[in-house]
């Protein structure tokens, strides 16, 4: 019993000395750890354009930009370059959802035909219905995206045509109405909540039932519940003309511009942010003392040490978790990273997506926090 109390108590030793490490950290030795991880990652990824980090370690921030918002140019991103956070978008709605949890708007385990009108017997598998929680921890079953066809998948003649003009296409008179016929049309094939496959679509019909709660538009909903209260006066769901500028060129492996423009996305991936209103979401997140937040981190499926909250994901390791998630469209990828134990964030938003950056960029989230803190539990 001796050798395992001693055993445990090197453990949390162990524990305690990279936490105290990673607070002794100078800004100085913060900014060598992230300079070197970028110039591996340019050296790595010479289609790279620009990329802006954030770190937040132990409430002080650090920003870094490196590259340029317009390839060929000299323009460096700077603390205000707006960037589309694609799928982190979700882990708002996530949030959103578990406010509404809290205010007795919904139950995150209501039957989401509870908020459709109409009768849908489409959407049980056996008996089991979708439930709101499966909206957002992408095991509702339902397609990736709606419309349901060739046209709106990602790899879909990807390198002719960009996923973001295929969907606009597709969905220039795309209703809300026509939203639902879809919705109708989908078969369920397994039982909601077992099966992990990918929805923007779940995410969207969670947005929609977060308005039909409160009555008022999603972002209006976003603005008052979260963006307002965190003073994040630069992050938008709809971009002004003057927003548009200000956000960096987007581009494909092959140095093609991507559409910059205001893309139908909305809960499911729309919000666009810089570097320094997401280490202030960021911060929020990490701290946990908001009922929501907190809620929003709670595992709704787990497979070994992984699991999934409302969006965001977690890996467990002992009394370490790290919890993220990354978002990623035709001509921009990004990441939003919480180690609790060390008290550090990390955001990382780039303006180049590919297969090969986009690994590389996850490999440069990994080394910064392992630098950061040895014993970070590491993305998987």
């Amino acid at each position: 019993m001796l050798a395992r109390r001693c055993v445990a108590y090197l453990v949390l030793l162990g524990s305690f000395a990279a936490s105290v490490r990673a607070q002794g950290l100078s800004a100085a030795a913060v900014q060598t750890t992230v300079d070197q991880a970028a110039h591996d990652f340019f050296r790595a990824t010479p289609e790279a354009v620009g990329v802006s980090v954030g770190v937040l370690l132990n409430g002080k921030t650090y920003v870094y930009n490196y590259g340029t918002v317009v390839k060929g140019t000299v323009a460096p991103p700077g603390e205000h370059t707006l960037y589309p956070i694609a799928s982190i978008t979700k882990t708002f709605t996530g949030t959103l959802l578990a406010q509404a949890a809290i205010e007795g708007k919904l139950s995150l385990t209501d039957d989401i035909r509870k908020y459709l009108d109409g009768t849908y017997p489409n959407l049980e598998f056996e008996g089991h219905p979708i439930r709101i929680c499966d909206l957002v921890d992408h095991r509702s079953g339902l397609p990736f995206y709606l419309p349901d066809n060739a046209q709106t998948q990602p790899d879909y003649n990807g390198n002719v045509v960009p996923w973001t003009t295929r969907v606009l296409e597709q969905t220039a008179h795309y209703t809300r109405a026509d939203f639902y016929a879809d919705l109708h049309k989908v078969k369920l094939s397994a039982v909601p909540g077992t099966v992990a496959s990918y929805s923007n679509a779940g995410a969207k019909l969670a947005g929609y039932i977060l308005e039909r709660v409160y009555g008022v538009p999603y972002a209006v909903l976003l603005e008052r519940k979260i963006l307002g209260q965190l003073h994040m006066a630069e992050t938008t769901l709809t971009p002004s003309r003057l927003q548009v500028q200000e956000t960096a060129t987007g581009y494909d492996e092959k140095g093609r511009t991507m559409p910059n423009y205001p893309v139908p996305l909305g809960a499911d991936g729309g919000i666009r942010s810089n570097v320094v209103d997401m280490l202030k979401y960021a911060g929020w997140q990490l701290a946990a003392t908001d009922a929501a937040v907190k809620l929003s981190h709670e595992p709704y499926a787990t497979s070994g040490n992984y699991s999934a909250g409302l969006n965001w994901q977690m890996m467990t390791d002992g009394e370490r978790q790290v919890i993220w998630q990354s978002g990623n469209i035709p001509g921009y990828a990004s990441y939003c990273v919480l180690e609790p134990r060390s008290n550090v964030a990390l955001v990382v938003l780039s303006n180049e997506s590919s297969p090969a950056s986009g690994h590389q960029l996850f490999l440069m989230v990994n080394r910064i926090l392992s630098s950061l803190d040895p014993q970070a539990v590491p993305l998987p």
